[in-house]
Formats: C-alpha cells, sequence, structure tokens
C-alpha cells in the first residue's frame, strides 16, 4: 500500500514539475502573437528580424528545443534530430543561446554534456559542444553550439535536420550550412537584431531577389513582447537616436541615405481580389531586353484608392515574347480593349528614340504586336515621387495605394530603393519604380491635376455628343 501511495506522489510531484516548466509556461499567460506566427510557419527558410528585448531569442531556443524533444505542436517531429545552434562568438553563444538553450531543457532529459570549455556540472559557466537530449519518440537529438569566429571550414561535413542562427552569421557560413540540411530535407531559421545594416540578409530574406518560395520573416518589436513594462520601453525609446531606435526597437535595416519611400508598410499590401471592370485604369511599363521589362496593370476605385494587380517582369527576352506575356496576363484579367481589340500601355518616352542596331523603335515593335504605346508621360523624378509618397500614406486616413501580394518584383523594389547622392535614388533595381511613378504622373494627370472644366465647356461638350449622336 504505501508503494502505491508513493508511487501516487512521485507522478503527481512530476505532473506538477512539468507544469511549472519553463517551457510549459512558454506563452501560457501572455501570448506573443508573432512568435506563435514564426512558430506556427512551416516555410524552410523563416527569420525573425526583431529589436533587443522583442522576444526573438526566446522563440528560437524553444523552437529548438521543441525539435529536437520531438514534440513541436506545428511541425512533424523526428525520432532522433541533429542540429546546430550557430553563434556570432563562443562568448554570445555563452551568454545568449547556450543560456536559453539550458532555461528551457530539463535536466532530466539531458543525457550527456560535451564541452568546449569549463565543466559540464556547470555548463552554464563554460562553452558546450553539444547536448544530447532523450526525444519522446524514444531516440537521442544532439544539440551541437557553433561559433562564427571558427570560419567556414569548421562546418562542413555533417548532415543535419536544422539550422538555428542567433544573430547574423557571414554569408559564406550560412550557405554552407545550407548545404548540410539538404540530403536531410532539413530547414533553417533566423532571429538577429540588423545592426549591420543592409547586408547580405537583406538582399537574400527581406527581399527575397531569388523569390524563393521557402522565404519567410517577420518583424518584432518592443510593444510585440507583452512582457515588457510600457513605462520602460518609453524611457528607453526617449534616449536614443532615430536610427538607433530603427534597429534596436523596431529590428528593421537601416542606411545612412535612407529609404526613398519610408512610407511604404504591410498596410500598403493586400491579398488579390477580383477587380470590377470599372475600376480598370492602364498599364504602365518601362521597357528592358537584357535588363529586366516591368509591366504592371493598375486599377482605380471610385473613391481615388489605386490598386497594382498584376506584373510581368522578366529580362533577357525580345518585345515579341513581352507583348505575348501581356496579352495573356490580360486576358486572365478581362483587361479593356480599345475598339479596335488592341491593349493600350504607358511606357517611357526613351522608347520612341531608333538605335543603330535596329531600325524601329521600341515602341513601334510593340505597335506591330497589337500593343498601342502612350509615350505622352512626365518623367519628372522628384516630383513624382512625391506624388506616390502622398498615395502610400496620405497626411490622413488610410492609403490611397495598395500592392497585390502577388506582385513580388514591385514589393522587393519599393523595399530596397534608396535615396544615392544629391536628391536621385540609386539607378539600381529600379524597374517597377519608373513605371509606377509614370501611372502615377499619369493619373494625377487625368484625375487630379485636371483642371475643373466651365459651365461653358461642359455646354459644349453635351451639345458635341448630340451633335454625334444624330448623325
Amino acid at each position: 500500500m504505501n508503494e502505491i501511495i508513493n508511487r501516487i506522489k512521485t507522478i503527481e510531484h512530476e505532473q506538477r514539475r512539468r507544469t511549472d516548466s519553463p517551457l510549459a509556461r512558454y506563452n501560457k499567460g501572455k501570448v506573443h502573437l508573432k512568435q506563435m506566427a514564426f512558430h506556427r510557419c512551416l516555410k524552410r527558410n523563416r527569420w525573425v528580424f526583431g529589436g533587443n528585448r522583442s522576444g526573438k531569442t526566446e522563440c528560437g531556443a524553444v523552437e529548438t528545443v521543441w525539435l529536437a524533444r520531438g514534440i513541436h505542436p506545428f511541425r512533424e517531429n523526428r525520432p532522433s534530430v541533429s542540429c546546430w545552434v550557430v553563434s556570432p562568438s563562443q562568448q554570445v553563444q555563452r551568454d545568449v543561446a547556450q543560456q536559453k538553450i539550458l532555461y528551457y531543457l530539463d535536466k532530466s532529459w539531458i543525457r550527456e554534456i560535451v564541452m568546449e570549455s569549463g565543466s559540464k556540472s556547470s555548463p552554464e559557466f563554460g562553452v558546450i559542444d553539444y547536448i544530447v537530449i532523450d526525444n519522446v519518440f524514444g531516440g537521442t537529438s544532439r544539440i551541437a553550439f557553433k561559433s562564427c569566429e571558427a570560419g567556414r571550414e569548421k562546418f562542413q561535413g555533417t548532415s543535419l535536420d536544422f539550422v538555428w542562427f542567433d544573430e547574423e552569421p557571414p554569408r559564406d557560413i550560412y550557405e554552407e550550412c545550407r548545404m548540410r540540411i539538404l540530403d536531410r530535407n532539413g530547414h533553417i531559421f533566423g532571429t538577429m537584431t540588423p545592426l549591420k545594416g543592409m547586408t547580405w540578409v537583406y538582399d537574400e530574406i527581406y527581399l527575397n531577389k531569388h523569390d524563393s518560395q521557402e522565404v519567410w520573416y517577420e518583424f518584432m518589436e518592443w510593444s510585440d513582447n507583452p512582457y515588457l513594462n510600457a513605462e520602460e520601453v518609453t524611457l528607453m525609446s526617449e534616449s536614443m537616436s532615430s536610427e538607433q531606435l530603427e534597429s534596436r526597437r523596431y529590428g528593421r535595416f537601416t542606411q545612412a541615405s535612407g529609404l526613398v519611400y519610408p512610407e511604404f508598410s504591410d498596410a500598403n499590401v493586400i491579398a488579390p481580389f477580383d477587380v470590377p471592370a470599372d475600376w480598370q485604369d492602364c498599364i504602365s511599363v518601362d521597357p528592358g531586353l537584357n535588363n529586366p521589362l516591368s509591366c504592371h496593370w493598375y486599377a482605380r476605385d471610385f473613391d481615388g484608392n489605386v490598386y497594382v494587380v498584376a506584373e510581368h517582369y522578366e529580362a533577357k527576352r525580345d518585345v515579341a515574347y513581352h507583348a505575348d506575356r501581356i496579352k495573356k496576363i490580360s486576358d486572365s484579367l478581362r483587361w479593356k480593349r480599345d475598339r479596335f481589340g488592341c491593349l493600350s500601355v504607358l511606357m517611357d518616352s526613351a522608347a520612341n528614340q531608333r538605335t543603330l542596331n535596329g531600325q524601329r523603335s521600341v515602341a513601334e515593335l510593340f505597335r506591330e504586336q497589337g500593343i498601342t504605346v502612350d509615350t505622352r508621360v512626365d518623367k519628372g523624378m522628384y516630383t513624382g515621387i512625391n506624388k506616390v509618397k502622398a498615395l502610400l500614406k496620405p497626411l490622413v486616413g488610410p492609403p490611397k495605394l495598395y500592392i497585390f501580394a502577388n506582385c513580388v518584383h514591385m514589393l522587393r523594389e519599393i523595399k530596397g530603393y534608396f535615396w544615392g547622392n544629391g536628391d536621385m535614388p540609386v539607378k539600381k533595381d529600379d524597374h517597377a519604380m519608373d513605371e509606377l511613378r509614370y501611372y502615377v504622373c499619369n493619373m494625377y494627370e487625368r484625375y487630379i491635376d485636371k483642371p475643373a472644366k466651365t459651365w461653358v465647356q461642359q455646354d459644349k461638350e453635351r451639345l458635341v455628343r448630340k451633335l454625334r449622336g444624330g448623325l
């Protein structure tokens, strides 16, 4: 009888211990919604760009323990896992990632700890090489710690299920780690504060320049963390410069020259929907042969809101190919045509120029393919940019410019469009930005800046319409 009572007490103690453990308490009280979005995402290359104390490292450590233990609530679990936790240096490993992993690991799960330096009886004070823990499916998992300061050669030769980058790694180490997960169909995730500016992470992950379907990212800032004290946040914010706040509070990438369109935000991106025929407004094209040709379809509702609803963006193709793609996309959208059945597009006036290599201009070549070209566009850079800014974020009210989420190249360009020397943007990856500006200036001319007609002009127009109707 005593044996049964003692067994019951042991079970009750184990249940209380599991309920009160840090891992069990993780997001059981105040829910950090962006941490949950990270954990739920099933993409194979996930990143959190977060300010200091935003909760980014917590979710990286918990994700690692969940996967190693085989208890991840949203992903397929494996009975035996091998992974790396990669930090910028051994000191950062000891003070940050290693500390968090040990916090969320119950000691009863640990089979073995192998140290680089220090005593395994007090691993938190030394540098850990790897930890072997029990997996709930009966196997064991190995969490190894790596330091970027060791160099790329130390990251070769191992097959892994996943890699967690705690802070930004050098690009060569990132690429080497991608090779390590290849044969196991593994995945990568990173948690970092972008203090180094516009590095490879900005291009590869944030801009997703290769348009990978497996890349995902989330921004975390102080207000997203429900455990931070509001007064502490206010005091800390007041002591920082605007540039420091961008990276250390909001987790944003910064550059001294600055974004052309800092007004752009997630509020300007919407899910695609069927656009009413009455909203169809214009197709705008920035031509290119070796460089990408950028073409977007623009709609405008009766409240003056502009929608970028589709795109064609491709390089190293001839006019016949581009014209065919523009026609097919237009057909899929049931886009309006003129009375002769032709599409009409706006295009840079440079398309009228003839080169020594060709007897016909780009505009003429498009016209031969059944696409009418209007090159009467306002190319004023400063005026056009300010008009786009006014649509992205008006002084009062919600945005007036919305970009469909499937227009990935325009979204990539607008997020990476920076000022260069003087008052001119950097002339790089700006094809969609040029034709966006052409459209917006044209739209202002037709709808907004156009002077109101006098009653005499309106009366003359009514008379002309009446006479034409009688002919």
